[in-house]
């Protein structure tokens, strides 16, 4: 039961915290505004380029925003509790790292795929792009396991930030690292091989080929495998994440650097 209570309170609380210095309002710009302006910015240009059509642009950008709360929130669980003060406290804590991070990433994920849903619906709207309404429960499912696998890349960058005092710089060259990679604006077959090698191993990619597929027509069952390759993602880099914390834990103690980043 203490578990469970560290997982879903715990959870809900850290999240809650991150809006004790920063205002609620700057949800607005920051999810809801910015991902449409990416998603034009990218129509317009794939436009003028001729490269693909504006749907391609329209779910590659939309889904990759679920990234933005997956990467910074998650940085944000060790660099928030540095600045409040309070990360020597979480260190010294008894409770199990497991339910302790990983119930932090439960409302990150919420988060991730309601500002992907929402770039989506919007953008489709704005664009006039025609996604079947009978596709929408297939690409709900996809963009979930977008967010579930990107927080697990976020999730190790929590554990980088132990070392790192500027997770928002680190999570930035993260997002720019997924946006150019894994097939955000540029179709994965038109990369280059060493590109391509790179992208398998990134959330989102498979995640976002199996949506495009999914607002084409394929069936849930035909991108099962994509989706299941984006969970698999999600589980190495959450383990990582973990592993990596506990052992830079156990170096600031041995060595007494926990606030020397």
């Amino acid at each position: 039961m203490t578990n469970l209570r560290i997982f879903f309170v715990g959870g809900l609380t850290s999240y809650r915290a991150l809006f004790g210095w920063l205002s609620p309002w700057i949800l607005i710009p920051t999810f809801l505004f910015t991902p449409l302006f990416q998603i034009l910015l990218f129509v317009f240009i794939g436009r003028t380029a001729g490269v693909s059509d504006d749907r391609f642009f329209l779910i590659g950008n939309a889904v990759v925003n679920a990234a933005i709360p997956c990467l910074f929130a998650m940085g944000n669980t060790i660099g928030g509790e540095r600045n409040a003060g309070t990360l020597p406290l979480l260190i010294a804590s008894p409770a199990s790292r497991v339910p302790l991070f990983l119930g932090r990433a439960l409302p990150v994920i919420l988060n991730g795929f309601l500002v992907a849903v929402f770039a989506l619906v919007v953008g489709s709207l704005l664009l006039r792009v025609d996604i079947p309404p009978a596709t929408w429960g297939g690409i709900a499912i996809a963009i979930a396991a977008c967010s579930v696998s990107c927080t697990g890349l976020g999730l190790l960058g929590a554990a980088i930030a132990l070392r790192v005092r500027e997770t928002a710089v680190l999570s930035n060259i993260v997002l720019g690292i997924l946006i150019v990679f894994a097939g955000v604006n540029v179709p994965i077959s038109a990369m280059p091989g060493w590109m391509q090698g790179v992208a398998g191993w990134l959330p989102m990619t498979h995640g976002i080929e199996a949506t495009h597929d999914l607002a084409a027509g394929h069936r849930l069952g035909e991108v099962g495998g994509a989706l299941l390759t984006e969970l698999a993602l999600g589980a190495f880099y959450a383990l990582l994440g973990l592993t990596l914390l506990r052992w830079l834990e156990w170096e600031s103690r041995a060595k007494a650097t926990l606030d020397t980043a």
